[in-house]
């Protein structure tokens, strides 16, 4: 079959002249700018429409199809936003209830939104490490299916934003018995199946819908994903229809070109391309697992690309010198305790932990090292088989010469362990009103101030980006566990994104 990359750069040499759109045609002259003007067409004779495909973007859907495991795969290039949103639509009718996992991606509640949904929350369980969603489980999801028999869909986050994978397999099971469809994100897993290192892919576990964001984890350009179809429970033909009415008239074949680039070198090379891959990814998680301080995260079922880096209970070396000096009498100087000391009440001492968002802000000022994200307790580094070993040492030398200069804040003779209540978790906010419920309720709202918005019915997203997964979804009632949270994240420097004014919260009036 015809490579659509190689297609096009023939195009560019071949000397046609267009008079027919994008507007640059082909000039790279005229703004200077090395981007890919010369392969940047539109759907021109023999190149195919994507929103009817039947030349070479079917066959290269095709071979996206093939190599996911899929009974259908469409390309999407909207992200894998409108993949989720055309699942969604596609698989329920208006005012339907749909199951969800309150740890999604935004773009679901988009979804919850247009569809005019009433959704029911299973949350993920919690981990044994501050911050860290766990998994949702298959004895959950079926007690709440056996419970309220008329959800018409699931939808599932896995692996998540922090690599924790759920039984698919299980869920997909349990889903099935009572014959309505799983719509799996799997879009931080478009590298699964490839490799044992890996979990099998969604298709092959036995999911309806799986989306994958090939950009993720993978060798191909921003916003480019899949979406994929299987078996008879998910209406594929009302999915198609959303598809072509969501995404756009318009597909960039510059996108489309890297995403059957990326899907050829997995048919073609994947031995070599992973093996090289889990070998350098395996040796640099051997190496971290000896850092002294700071620590390399794995929970129970989780995806290995993932490098968790846990800055939790850690202060400065130095900081621990002062503490003791202060605590034996050599420094007079009285400080502010941020925990509980074991000297007399009236010494109170100041403990600087070190945080993930401070591991970040040092990887990436000092180091030149990007990490995807910083969380109170931890750092995330996402890999992928693009990865080099040069890359992976600077890391690993980065985190250990910080790793050298921290403590663990641990109970001994002059101060007790620190101990703080768990942020990041999904905490329970009762649903007053379904999120596209709040418009009716527009000339009713007013803004208090973010952290004292306890027991108001919120009219606004609340969410840190990344990674985009809500706190707070309008038509909520805000819970004492989500103000906490609030107010630890914004001592720690986090900018709380989705509100209309920073540092405010719309919300219902008398509500």
């Amino acid at each position: 079959m015809e490579d659509l990359y190689r297609k096009l750069k023939e195009y560019e040499n071949a000397g046609y002249y267009g008079f027919h759109m994008p507007g640059h045609k082909r000039n790279k002259a005229l703004t200077g700018a090395g981007l890919p003007y010369g392969i940047d067409i539109t759907e021109i004779d023999g190149f195919d429409d994507l929103h009817h495909a039947k030349g070479i973007l079917k066959e290269a859907q095709e071979r996206a199809s093939r190599a996911y495991h899929a009974d259908e795969t469409h390309y999407l290039v909207n992200g894998s936003t409108v993949g989720i949103l055309s699942a969604i639509l596609g698989c329920t009718r208006k005012g339907d209830r749909i199951l969800v996992a309150r740890n999604c991606h935004r773009a679901v509640y988009h979804g919850i939104f247009l569809g005019e949904l009433h959704p029911l929350y299973v949350y993920p369980e919690r981990t044994g490490t501050r911050g860290i969603n766990g998994e949702v489980s298959a004895a959950q999801i079926d007690e709440l299916l056996r419970s309220e028999p008329d959800i018409r869909a699931v939808v599932i986050t896995s692996p998540t934003y922090d690599g924790v994978v759920s039984d698919i397999r299980k869920i997909a099971e349990c889903v099935h018995r009572y014959h309505i469809p799983l719509i799996l994100d799997e879009a931080h897993g478009a590298h699964f199946g490839f490799h044992p290192y890996f979990p099998l892919n969604g298709n092959e576990l036995g999911a309806d819908v799986v989306i994958h964001s090939l950009h993720k984890t993978l060798p191909s350009l921003t916003q480019t994903a899949l979406l994929h179809l299987n078996g008879a429970l998910a209406d594929r033909e009302r999915i198609r229809m959303y598809l072509d009415m969501l995404q756009t008239s318009s597909p960039s074949y510059v996108l489309m070109a890297s995403m059957d680039e990326c899907v050829r070198i997995l048919e073609e090379r994947r031995e070599e391309i992973f093996g090289r891959y889990t070998e350098l990814l395996d040796g640099t998680r051997r190496t971290l697992k000896q850092l002294r301080h700071l620590s390399l995260l794995e929970t129970g079922h989780y995806d290995r690309s993932k490098l968790l880096i846990l800055a939790q209970d850690v202060i400065s070396a130095e900081n621990i010198r002062a503490l003791s000096e202060n605590v034996n009498g050599k420094n007079g100087k009285e400080d502010i305790v941020s925990g509980d000391t074991s000297g007399e009440e009236s010494r109170r001492i100041e403990i600087k932990k070190y945080t993930g968002k401070l591991l970040y802000n040092e990887l990436r000022t000092k180091y030149l090292l990007q990490m995807e994200m910083a969380s109170p307790g931890y750092v995330l580094g996402m890999t992928s088989p693009a990865d080099t070993p040069e890359g992976m040492e600077r890391l690993k030398r980065a985190l250990f010469e910080i790793d050298g200069k921290l403590a663990g804040l641990q109970k001994n003779e002059f101060f007790n362990s620190y101990s703080e209540s768990e942020i990041g978790f999904y905490e329970r906010n009762e649903v007053v009103h379904p999120v596209w419920e709040m418009k009716r309720f527009t000339n009713k709202e007013m803004d208090v101030e973010l952290c004292d918005s306890l027991g108001c019915i919120s009219a606004e997203y609340v969410y840190l980006y990344p990674p985009g997964i809500p706190l707070i979804v309008p038509g909520e009632r805000i819970s004492e566990g989500v103000v906490h949270q609030l107010r630890q994240y914004r001592e720690q420097g986090f900018e709380i994104e989705g509100t209309r004014q920073r540092g405010k919260l719309r919300v219902i009036q008398n509500g």
